[in-house]
């Protein structure tokens, strides 16, 4: 079976809001095995939503509507969708009791145009709406599904969830079931170059690549009757490519590169302490935004200027006058003295040049020098990054704690 997704409303159209009904729905509609060739956004317009039905009737099994299921009059989603099937209109009297109910508790006065939220094809099954005004429904015709819901996500994936869920999985047979390998330190042409006959003979299970934000994914997908089936299809796979990617895949599914750091930190019984210099924080903020952080974090500096590396880190007054707060000595001594003073197993450091201004030819923007200090010694290393302040930034702290994570 495939679907589409016709997302209603002009604000979609303009930008005003981002489209994350599509995405929640698409996630949910592969879990079940549905297939979902198109998504299609059209305006609070009478003829274009027709138009857009038409369309999607055409080409697809399942036909999603979301917005356009409130009170005023550009909410066209049920009428048109009627109009378009040839059915009448009537009040469903439970969801208009529901309506009142709700307005009733919240010591409002219910106005007649919210009468028009129980307004529904009369072939049509009704979905309760337990966190607004708007039911959903889903009508079967002329071998097509039809699902109108509302738009607003707290009410929209709950009533999928509970309602939609159910009723298309007992529609569907095989469900998809997906792995997703996370990569770090190897670039996407790299990746694809390494498994490249993979991804030429590619059947069940598929194999996909995205890039994004510095790192790469690899997303196994198999049709399945089940998890156990699944896995048979995904494991050998998989393992293939770790064989060939080796340590650079770091983790899978949910899992982030702070996520792997703190665990490994955590199962090692492992502290440690951060000094920042270029990266302004940003590497402690990625690793607090973990719960359970505070197991393992003893201490974080952020010693923008020289006189902070000096005074908080001891940071020698020669080192920086003769290699620069931009070296491999400055960031050596910052991550032994982060370690020291804090008293954590590891001291780990960054300092750099993140741009657009304070390069030169010896040290251009981009230039980054990474520290990790324990009892057994001090490393340094260097990196060349390219991008802008943002991009330097944010690659600078995902090098310093993939490179905490090999060494762990």
């Amino acid at each position: 079976m495939n679907a589409e997704i016709i997302g209603i409303g002009t604000e979609l159209l303009l930008g005003q809001i981002a489209n994350t009904d599509a995405q929640f729905l698409s996630q949910q509609l592969s879990a079940l095995g549905i297939d979902i060739y198109w998504h299609t956004v059209v305006g609070d317009n009478h003829n274009r939503i027709i138009e857009a039905l038409k369309t999607a009737s055409g080409r697809s099994n399942i036909i999603i509507t979301t917005g356009g299921l409130g009170p005023t009059m550009d909410d066209l989603s049920k009428e048109t969708l009627a109009e378009f099937l040839g059915i009448k209109l009537k009040i469903h009297e439970p969801s208009l009791k529901r309506i009142q109910d709700y307005f009733s508790s919240i010591g409002r006065e219910m106005t007649e145009s919210n009468e028009k939220q129980a307004l529904f094809p009369e072939e049509a099954i009704i979905l309760k709406n337990d966190n607004g005004t708007a039911p959903g429904a889903i009508i079967e015709k002329n071998s097509k599904i039809y699902i109108v819901l509302p738009g607003p996500p707290s009410e929209l994936q709950p009533m999928f969830i509970n309602e939609v869920k159910p009723y298309l999985a007992g529609k569907t047979g095989d469900e998809i079931y997906s792995r997703v390998l996370r990569i770090f330190g190897v670039g996407e042409s790299s990746v694809e170059d390494k498994i490249k006959d993979l991804l030429q003979k590619q059947g069940n299970p598929t194999i996909a690549p995205l890039a994004g934000g510095g790192q790469v994914t690899l997303r196994i997908t198999a049709k399945a009757a089940s998890q156990i089936e699944a896995d048979q299809l995904i494991i050998p796979i998989q393992k293939e490519i770790e064989s060939r990617l080796g340590n650079s895949v770091y983790g899978y599914d949910g899992d982030s590169m702070e996520t792997v750091v703190l665990n490994l930190l955590k199962q090692k019984g492992l502290s440690i302490a951060i000094a920042e210099s270029c990266t302004g924080g940003l590497a402690t903020n990625m690793i607090t935004n973990i719960p359970g952080s505070s197991e393992v974090l003893l201490e974080s500096c952020v010693t923008y200027s020289n006189e902070s590396k000096i005074k908080r880190l001891g940071v020698s007054e020669d080192t920086l006058i003769n290699y620069g707060a931009v070296s491999s000595q400055t960031a050596y001594e910052m991550a032994e003295g982060i370690r020291k003073t804090s008293g954590a197993d590891i001291g780990v450091a960054i300092t750099g040049i993140a741009g657009p201004g304070g390069g030169t030819d010896q040290k251009p923007v981009g230039l980054v020098y990474l520290s990790i200090s324990n009892s057994k010694g001090t490393e340094t290393k260097q990196l060349r990054l390219g991008g802008n302040r943002i991009r330097i930034k944010a690659a600078a702290a995902l090098h310093l704690l993939n490179w905490l994570r090999l060494s762990l």
